[in-house]
């Protein structure tokens, strides 16, 4: 994978425009499908509402987004209605964060989000538009980065960085079963792994998972019995291989790609 892009003469004036057609020309050249190892995925058509691209292969679809800076713990999204409704649709696409240098023309940083981790718990409702403004009552949305567990942020390229491809293509698979949960079942389990994740030992017990009850309920406050839901949500974790049973009370976090 080049990090590059090619300096081929822009048909645009504007810069904005000229980084996306860098930016999109270089994903169709140099990206892979993390989902089946295809070693190209197609652009879609200009102005399609959704995806930016797809794998001919499985039939991926993926949105990207990029930018100059970092991606920060939230970032700007379209309307807010629209969004849920996306979320709650099994046709939302996987997301490409792209953090790129222009003056060297190349790739700093790439993620992809996969679509599983896209729950209603990480859909920030902004305010309305003002009466003055142009879209008066418009109400858009912030996607809540910081609320994805590293689990759902796969990268090819970190700091420069290229990544081996069998390890983006493992790291995929470890997270696919959450896509046969229900959308409420999912974010009790992606709460949990993002529990899991700040305890910061691969070894752990179940008291360890307890610590969090209180932030837990705060996000469910209308459930009752949280510590039951967390070992609940923990033997489904389990059971599909992203923990490891050691005994009684103690687990173990099964190594990420």
């Amino acid at each position: 994978m080049k990090l590059g892009f090619e300096e081929e003469q822009t048909p645009y004036e504007s810069p904005s425009q000229s980084a996306r057609f860098w930016t999109e020309s270089w994903v169709r050249a140099q990206v892979y499908c993390p989902n089946c190892g295809r070693e190209d995925i197609t652009k879609y058509a200009n102005n399609r509402p959704v995806a930016d691209f797809y794998c001919a292969s499985c039939r991926e679809d993926y949105e990207l987004k990029s930018q100059k800076n970092k991606f920060g713990a939230k970032m700007v999204d379209g309307a807010f209605r629209t969004m849920c409704e996306r979320v709650a649709s099994t046709s939302n696409p996987n997301l490409m964060l792209m953090n790129y240098d222009i003056s060297a023309l190349a790739v700093k940083n790439l993620c992809v989000i996969p679509k599983q981790f896209f729950v209603r718990e990480i859909i920030e409702e902004r305010k309305p538009l003002a009466p003055t403004a142009r879209r008066a009552g418009w109400i858009g949305c912030n996607i809540l980065l910081k609320s994805i567990p590293e689990a759902g942020k796969i990268f090819y390229v970190r700091n420069g960085e290229v990544l081996p491809k069998q390890a983006v293509l493992e790291k995929w698979q470890q997270t696919l079963f959450l896509r046969d949960e229900a959308a409420g079942a999912r974010g009790w389990l992606i709460e949990v792994m993002k529990c899991v994740e700040a305890i910061g030992k691969r070894e752990f017990d179940l008291n360890d998972v307890y610590g969090f009850e209180a932030r837990l309920s705060g996000i469910y406050p209308n459930n009752r019995h949280v510590k039951q839901k967390i070992r609940q949500q923990l033997q489904v974790l389990r059971d599909h291989g992203y923990l490891d049973f050691v005994s009684r009370g103690y687990y173990r976090l099964k190594s990420q790609a």
